[in-house]
């Protein structure tokens, strides 16, 4: 299938994200919970069993050190993390542990994960296993596929359309692939899948948000609960809220031209540079190149127009709010 197709099955029925390169940690030991929600910017105490959520790790300058997604099970708790970032997460939370009792095990190689995207994923799923996770994000349930015990874990539209996760025993993973593809899941490649995601402004963790980024920055609110207790990083986050602001956000651009600017692409106003691209591609949908790029916050309202500098060429371009119309 050429990346259109798969782009178009995706918006219109189901396609299959491969994310077998995520890490994932297991939290066990009876203070697990309230270890991982005094670290962590999200509520992690009050998730029962078969609920879950997205956190960030933040430094003590509000700095994101790593997006996670937290999924709570009966007898412990699964932290995903981004490609190669799991060994490292593992080292940040055990920096703080003392003596709580909680183990941390990294048990990537334990297993495989694959996301359902599209309107018809959640039947999909449902048409596989006979189960179906709760619709709140990173909800989550046991099932069987094709006599694979699975996980299924409810999304939350990173490509703009409905998802559902599959988390299965890595020995199983070819099994549960050809399931799913059997179903008429149909994988969708890196050209694709960017497209997709760009288009409804996810950040990538290593190329939108880094350890530079703080977290007011990027769209947070489903990364952070303003109620819950301390946690590394909070005084910044609420004198942002309460007292100032950030000095750039990150935003879309639509751009003019063919051409896709590069990571680290100059925006300009008038000359001055104002921000920086962070990630572009062809928009499949828009036919037109897109970005995501940090701006600065006084130039940052959508409708202002600016210019990308990449390659010898300037190319015209406009603020656009996140997700891209389409």
């Amino acid at each position: 299938m050429t990346a259109s197709e798969e782009y178009a099955r995706v918006r219109r029925e189901v396609g299959l994200l491969d994310r077998g390169d995520v890490g994932v940690l297991e939290l066990t030991g009876r203070d697990r919970a309230a270890f991982l929600h005094a670290l962590v910017s999200n509520e992690i105490k009050a998730l029962a069993p078969g609920q879950g959520c997205a956190a960030t790790l933040l430094d003590v300058h509000g700095k994101v050190q790593v997006v996670l997604l937290v999924w709570v099970a009966d007898d412990r708790i699964y932290v995903v993390t981004p490609p190669a970032m799991a060994a490292k997460t593992a080292e940040a939370l055990d920096h703080y542990l003392f003596s709580e009792k909680v183990a941390i095990e990294d048990v990537s190689r334990e297993w495989a994960l694959f996301v359902l995207a599209g309107p018809t994923a959640r039947a999909t799923a449902e048409r596989l296993t006979g189960a179906l996770p709760p619709d709140k994000r990173w909800s989550h349930v046991g099932a069987k596929l094709a006599d694979v015990p699975v996980r299924l874990v409810s999304g939350d539209g990173e490509t703009g359309e409905a998802a559902v996760w599959l988390m299965a025993p890595l020995g199983e993973a070819s099994k549960v692939r050809a399931a799913l593809v059997g179903a008429g899941a149909q994988p969708v490649g890196r050209e694709a899948y960017e497209s997709l995601r760009i288009e409804s402004g996810t950040p990538l963790f290593g190329h939108d948000v880094d350890e530079s980024v703080l977290l007011p920055e990027i769209p947070f609110e489903n990364l952070l609960s303003h109620t819950k207790g301390c946690y590394p990083g909070q005084e910044v986050v609420v004198r942002i809220r309460d007292r100032g602001h950030v000095n750039r956000l990150l935003r879309g651009l639509a751009l003019e031209g063919e051409q896709v600017p590069p990571q680290g692409a100059e925006v300009l106003l008038d000359d001055a540079t104002i921000g920086k691209v962070t990630s572009a591609v062809w928009s499949l949908g828009l036919a037109r190149p897109i970005a995501l790029a940090f701006v600065r916050r006084q130039h940052a309202e959508p409708g202002t127009r600016v210019s990308v500098r990449f390659a010898g060429t300037t190319a015209a371009a406009t603020v656009s709010a996140l997700p891209f119309a389409r």
